[in-house]
This record gives C-alpha cells, sequence and structure tokens, in this order.
C-alpha cells in the first residue's frame, strides 16, 4: 500500500513541531499545507519542490493532489496546525485515500491548547481544583448542537476552540458562576501571542478591547490562577 504522511504543526512558534515532524517536513518532496494558520517559517524549512497551501482547496482536491503525488513515488506531507488530532477533520481524507490503497502515518504534534496553559503558566488538571479537561467547541456552520451549558456545570476545566468570533453568545450560554476565572489566548505561542484573563462575566468584553476577534481559545475554570488556585499538593512528592 502507498503511503502518506499526517503532520502535526504546533501552535505556531515553528520550534514546537516534533522532531519526526521537522525530519519529514524537509524531506518532504509535496508539502500540502494549513495556510496562514501554520506559521510561514515552518513552510520555508521544507525541502519540497511543490508547495500546496489548502486554504480553499475542497477534500476531493486534496485527496487528488496526495493521490497523484504519491503514486509518483513522491514523498508527500500534509501539514495541519496543532495536534491533528483535534478538529483536524484528517480521518475524512483518510477514509477516502484508503479506497485508493493509500494509507496515513499520523506524526502527533502540540496542540494549541497546552500552549495556552503555559502561556497562562498553569496546568489544566490540579488537584483538589480540576482533574478533568473539557475540550469542545461552539455549534455553527458546520455543527447543530454543542453541549457547553452542560459542560460548564461540571466544574472542570473547560477549553472552547473555534469560539472566537461569537465569544459573546458562547460565555452567554455558559452555567457555571459568573465569577468564575476565565482567559482568552489568542496565537498561543506565536511573536503575537496575547492573554487577557478576567472572569466568565467579563472576559468577553476585555478580549475585544484588547482587540481580539479570531484566532484564540477561551479557558474557563479556577485552574488557570495556577499557583493562586487553592490547590492540593500532588502525590508525586509525598
Amino acid at each position: 500500500m502507498h503511503k502518506f504522511y499526517i503532520v502535526g504543526a504546533g501552535p505556531g512558534a515553528p520550534d514546537l513541531i516534533t522532531v519526526r515532524g521537522m525530519d519529514l517536513l524537509r524531506r518532504a518532496d509535496v508539502l500540502i499545507y494549513a495556510g496562514s494558520l501554520v506559521n510561514p517559517a515552518l513552510v520555508a524549512e521544507s525541502g519540497a519542490g511543490v508547495r500546496l497551501d489548502s486554504w480553499g482547496m475542497t477534500l476531493p482536491e486534496i485527496v487528488d493532489a496526495v493521490d497523484e503525488h504519491v503514486r509518483a513515488g513522491r514523498l508527500v506531507v500534509r501539514l495541519h496546525s496543532g495536534d491533528p488530532a483535534l478538529y483536524g477533520a484528517i480521518v475524512e481524507q483518510m477514509a477516502e485515500l484508503e479506497r485508493r490503497g493509500i494509507e496515513a502515518e499520523i506524526v502527533p504534534g502540540v496542540s494549541s491548547l497546552f500552549a495556552a496553559a503555559a502561556a497562562l503558566k498553569t496546568q489544566f488538571t490540579l488537584r483538589d481544583v480540576s482533574e478533568s479537561l473539557v475540550v469542545t467547541r461552539p455549534a455553527g456552520a458546520t455543527l447543530e448542537a454543542d453541549l457547553i451549558p452542560e459542560f460548564s456545570r461540571l466544574g472542570q476545566t473547560m477549553v472552547i476552540f473555534l469560539g472566537t468570533e461569537r465569544m459573546e453568545e458562547v460565555l452567554a450560554r455558559v452555567e457555571c458562576p459568573p465569577e468564575t476565572p476565565a482567559a482568552v489566548v489568542y496565537h498561543a505561542s506565536w511573536p503575537d501571542q496575547k492573554v487577557v484573563r478576567g472572569t466568565v462575566a467579563d472576559i468577553a468584553q476585555k478580549a475585544r478591547e484588547a482587540g481580539i476577534e479570531r484566532t484564540a481559545l477561551i479557558v474557563i475554570g479556577k485552574a488557570i490562577e495556577g499557583a493562586t488556585s487553592g490547590f492540593g499538593r500532588s502525590v508525586l512528592y509525598s
């Protein structure tokens, strides 16, 4: 069976791609990358003679491009932002290519949610504060319904992807106490990273005042307070 590679580019900073991912990027004959979500510095690192920006390409166009180049004996890398397992839309690509006799090897990447935790200088699972992490997205053009109200009642750390453009609407549906700590992290790990802190009640206004309109994560929960959150000591240090 023929093979192509799906590589997680990481959250933005070019040195946060994995060693394996960088090796494939440099050896690639063909690079198909996820538009402006991927740092241009990473695209520049590629040795690929063919570079295709997948922004605006349809699924059949992407699949056909992979198929054409793989069958010509070329090393094809499909570069996704963050980790492709989170909102990466990779399974539909893989399913179609498997029907054509082409399998994928997946190289995981550092998700932007972990870069956001680093920017906030905290951990999302913190003893006596939050034992779980909920990762979700709001309903929209491609999702009929979400579970944001239900998830927000759990009292655990919640990270919301793809909700910045409708931040006010999303936060209005959150059902935890309005004084619950919240943050918006824009472009985590990029040079223009912004971190805005507040509460569920005021974070949307604060983020807008900071000029954040897109490409950010909404983080809710007491764990974002880190060292001042009232955490319990880990048994690792007992």
